[in-house]
């Protein structure tokens, strides 16, 4: 909100009203500029909010649910919503069957999140020479694992070599778990390591 006068955003709201019909929320101001003394209104208008088909993952299991959102406002990955089964963070948005990053939320069919309240559920892989030990791990969302780190699991220690995430492959920086969707790792004949994840192994699947 800007002063029509003096370009200001310095605003006072001195009374505001909502107005509602069929398909819109119109809301009323009656504003103050701070710098110049001058009083105006201001209108706002916006549509009334919509359901929308959410699809959560929730580790190994999917919901299928709906969220009411404004068809006004933009939605894009990354974006945290509270829906009925707690706060969940968009991974991927559907629109006339092709995926996207961004987009008005009256285009949407459907949206995919993952539930930020719970652990994040991810593979880890150890290379063992042709056989492969293969575990789920059950970690906190914004634990980090790097390329590079000295990690102990079950009975070996590996370092770790390359991190899939849900767009991309790691061989250096770091990706949280609440993103990684598998770590694969060689053993190496260390007896030190960064960090033990064993207690952190849902279940061993190979």
């Amino acid at each position: 909100m800007e002063c029509p006068i003096c370009g200001s955003d310095d605003i006072e709201i001195l009374n505001s009203k909502q107005k509602s019909s069929k398909k819109k929320i119109i809301e009323e101001y009656l504003l103050k500029c701070e710098d110049c003394g001058h009083v105006f209104k201001d209108i706002f208008s916006a549509k009334k909010p919509q359901p929308y088909r959410l699809i959560i993952s929730e580790q190994d299991k999917s919901h299928k649910t709906t969220i009411e959102l404004s068809p006004s406002d933009q939605l894009e990955t990354g974006d945290v919503l509270l829906s009925d089964l707690g706060q969940v963070e968009v991974t991927s948005i559907e629109v006339a069957d092709t995926r996207v990053d961004k987009a008005q939320i009256e285009d949407i069919n459907t949206i995919w999140a993952v539930s930020v309240e719970i652990p994040a559920r991810i593979g880890f892989s150890v290379d063992l020479h042709g056989e492969v030990d293969s575990y789920k791990l059950d970690l906190e969302r914004d634990f980090k694992i790097s390329p590079g780190d000295v990690v102990k699991i079950d009975k070996h220690i590996v370092r770790v070599h390359v991190i899939k995430t849900q767009d991309r492959k790691l061989t250096s920086g770091f990706a949280k778990a609440g993103v990684i969707k598998r770590v694969y790792s060689k053993p190496v004949k260390f007896n030190n390591y960064d960090y033990d994840l064993t207690r952190y192994i849902f279940k061993k699947t190979k």
